[in-house]
């Protein structure tokens, strides 16, 4: 049975040859100018899933987020031990003010300048608020072994005129020329 099929497929391909003959065939012809593009096919179907890719750069830290509600009390914790003191601290700021006192009388403060036991500028300032001052000036000749001191006005022992850790009653003396020949220095006070 093989016989016959072989030989029937060689018949039928001379009779196609014998069709062909019919025709003469010429020299190839020039080849033609490319066809315009056809449209798109339609998407294909997805391919299978890739491996995974590269870790990518970090990006740009976002807003923070608001503040969360406060957390429940916890427990008191266990007393500590007490250890030895520890170094003085720096100074703190001066703080404010406190409470005034009981009214008291409003006084005065009277101050004079002597020199020599005579009495040669008087002050007085009247006492307004907690903040107060009394100041004066005075320009004196003074020779060798004279004497100036500040007193409360006639011998008053406390007259509003006081000095503190944050007050201060100052006394200041300068020399602003000299009328002598030479500069000999003053000889220092006797007490």
């Amino acid at each position: 049975m093989k016989s016959w099929i072989v030989l029937l497929a060689i018949v039928v391909s001379t009779a196609k040859t014998e069709k062909q003959d019919v025709c003469t065939q010429g020299y190839p012809g020039i080849p033609g100018n490319p066809g315009h593009n056809g449209t798109p096919g339609r998407d294909g179907r997805d391919g299978s899933k890739g491996d995974k890719g590269d870790t990518g750069e970090p990006g740009i830290p976002g807003v923070p987020g608001k503040d969360g509600a406060n957390g429940e009390k916890g427990e008191q914790g266990a007393n500590g031990t007490v250890e030895e003191k520890g170094n003085k601290g720096d100074k703190g700021e001066r703080g404010q003010p406190g409470k005034l006192g009981p009214k008291g009388v409003i006084g005065n403060v009277r101050v004079a300048l002597v020199k020599n036991d005579i009495k040669m500028l008087h002050t007085v300032d009247r006492y307004q608020s907690g903040e107060d001052q009394a100041s004066g000036a005075a320009i004196l000749e003074l020779q060798g072994g004279d004497k100036v001191w500040l007193q409360a006005h006639q011998g008053e022992t406390f007259n509003g005129l006081f000095a503190d850790a944050d007050d201060d009653t100052t006394f200041s003396g300068f020399l602003l020329f000299s009328t002598s020949d030479s500069l000999e220095p003053l000889p220092l006070p006797t007490t």
